[in-house]
């Protein structure tokens, strides 16, 4: 008992060190998480409004008892599935060529992470993620390489677009003769998916996958299998996972930000208005810039933001299911 009581007086000696420079009372709310990590209750939490099926997925692991890793590669897995989500997965939009490629990135809480992308051809880019974190001394396979990675570790084919988003794609393409016309990002309430787990050990895990920018040029990647553009777990803090414009993410590390000002002492409300606004000072133009940042701390706290109103998310706990409106910056 004794040892016990003097490893918790050097473990908390050490954060108040640590945190000699940031401002007193955040330092306080920080070294008051420290102190409450040995006891949490699960919690998931992901984007958009298909985030409710993923998040049953999700929360059937965590409430018997699974990591969070296992829960989050389970429940973005249902939204790879849905042949009706034109964002994600099987269903999802393709490039200006007409090839549906997949972008996926996974991250547990040892910082161990996995990463595809332009993956064709593969039902659950996620699950590939998974494969090159745990079975390959990379974070990120692209293209043809990831796809001959998937094949030789036994993952299934499909075959894409779907005829309903091919359909699509042929009227998109008689309509549309200017190839370098920027086409109109998708601001509607359908998107990447990104999920947060925190399980009952008090450990997170992330993950985040998406088909990308609808017509997008052959070749390109957005934020979501960037590991801390559009995903970053740090098991000491917390986790982040952004949707949105990828190209403005990526351009502040979005979700590494979020996480890092939580670090300092910051809410996760806090960090992720903090983290938006970064991106609206560094660009003159916001005209369909919509950039949306979701995160959960060490104790289970929940914060999100957007530039523009319309971001939601799911949230699953032991006594609460909901989809809750975040707050932004502005409207549309």
């Amino acid at each position: 008992m004794e040892n016990n009581k003097r490893r918790r007086f050097l473990k908390l000696g050490l954060a108040g060190a640590a945190l000699s420079f940031i401002d007193p009372f955040k330092a306080s709310k920080l070294i008051a998480s420290t102190e409450n990590r040995l006891t949490s209750s699960p919690v998931v939490i992901s984007t958009w409004n298909h985030g409710i099926a993923a998040n049953k997925a999700a929360w059937e692991v965590l409430s018997n008892g699974g990591n969070a890793l296992d829960a989050v590669e389970s429940g973005v897995r249902v939204t790879e599935a849905d042949v009706s989500n034109r964002s994600v997965g099987i269903g999802g939009m393709p490039d200006r060529s007409g090839h549906v490629t997949l972008d996926a990135c996974i991250m547990d809480e040892n910082s161990n992470c996995g990463s595809v992308g332009c993956l064709e051809g593969i039902e659950h880019p996620i699950s590939v993620a998974r494969a090159v974190m745990e079975k390959t001394q990379h974070v990120m396979l692209v293209g043809d390489g990831a796809k001959q990675f998937a094949l030789d570790q036994g993952f299934q084919k499909i075959k894409t677009p779907i005829p309903e988003v091919k359909a699509e794609y042929q009227k998109w393409k008689k309509e549309n003769k200017d190839l370098f016309k920027k086409p109109e990002i998708n601001h509607e309430n359908h998107d990447t998916i990104g999920m947060l787990a925190l399980d009952a050990n008090g450990n997170l895990s992330g993950a985040c996958t998406t088909s990308g920018w609808a017509y997008k040029l052959p070749g390109r990647l957005g934020d979501s299998p960037i590991i801390g553009a559009g995903l970053f777990v740090d098991n000491e803090v917390g986790a982040a996972c952004a949707t949105g414009l990828g190209e403005a993410i990526i351009r502040i590390a979005g979700s590494h930000t979020v996480v890092e000002l939580m670090r300092q002492g910051y809410t996760p409300q806090e960090a992720c208005k903090m983290a938006v606004e970064r991106i609206i000072s560094k660009h003159k133009d916001l005209t369909n810039l919509q950039c949306c940042f979701l995160a959960l701390d060490k104790n289970g706290n929940v914060g999100s933001f957007s530039v523009y109103n319309g971001f939601n998310y799911a949230y699953t706990s032991a006594d609460k299911e909901a989809l809750i409106d975040a707050p932004f910056d502005r409207n549309w």
